[in-house]
């Protein structure tokens, strides 16, 4: 909690104007049932100045008990899988985590929703935003991905397709990584969090004419 309000500090502080901040997912450590916990992690998020948007993790959408938590996630945080769009550019928040009896493949779920998300007639860029990024995490064994470099060539269509879609960013690993699929560039940011004595941190994005460029806070 304590790493949270110096990250909201920090953003508020940027010499910069914020659009929107993105919370891209483990929100909570597998504490959603604790409600008086939630809601003081969102009151300390309100106080960003700018909008913020969340993403669900898998450790707020817990195993066991995912139509429940899947409900309590959009009773505090807002429903995920969201398209907004913001300052001329399509945002999509959307979750990584698969619901109960989805026979599909992780990665599937989630590019079918893309492709009914962006339009091939309409020409506005498309950032989208999610939890687990599509790659293999080849420095954790013990926790390999449920999506990795075999899938990619379904991706890789998808992005042909839709040439709109210049970026994908997403969390979960807790590690700085810059992955491509094809010509799109997945950017993994590290965590607020300071899990395995990293050093806490949140991104500032800058999106200019097709390219997305970051620096890394420290607060």
């Amino acid at each position: 909690m304590a790493l949270t309000r110096r990250a909201v500090q920090a953003i508020n502080k940027l010499p910069v104007e914020i659009a929107f901040v993105v919370h891209t997912g483990d929100i909570l450590a597998d504490t959603i049932h604790d409600e008086a916990l939630v809601r003081e992690g969102v009151e300390v998020m309100r106080g960003l100045k700018a909008p913020v948007y969340y993403i669900p993790g898998n450790h707020d959408i817990l195993e066991g008990g995912k139509k429940a938590t899947e409900r309590l996630f959009a009773d505090y945080f807002g429903g995920s899988g969201r398209k907004v769009e913001i300052k001329g550019v399509w945002c999509l928040f959307m979750s990584s985590e698969w619901r109960d009896g989805d026979e599909r493949r992780p990665s599937h779920g989630q590019q079918d929703w893309i492709a009914r998300m962006v339009r091939k007639d309409d020409a506005r860029p498309v950032l989208v935003f999610l939890h687990r990024p599509p790659v293999a995490d080849r420095l954790n064994a013990k926790t390999p991905e449920e999506w990795g470099e075999e899938k990619h060539p379904r991706w890789e269509r998808l992005f042909e397709e839709r040439p709109q879609i210049k970026a994908l960013v997403a969390g979960h690993l807790h590690r700085d990584e810059l992955h491509w699929i094809g010509g799109v560039p997945v950017y993994v940011a590290s965590s607020v969090a300071s899990f395995w004595e990293r050093q806490s941190s949140v991104r500032l994005y800058h999106y200019d004419g097709g390219r997305l460029t970051y620096w890394t806070i420290y607060p």
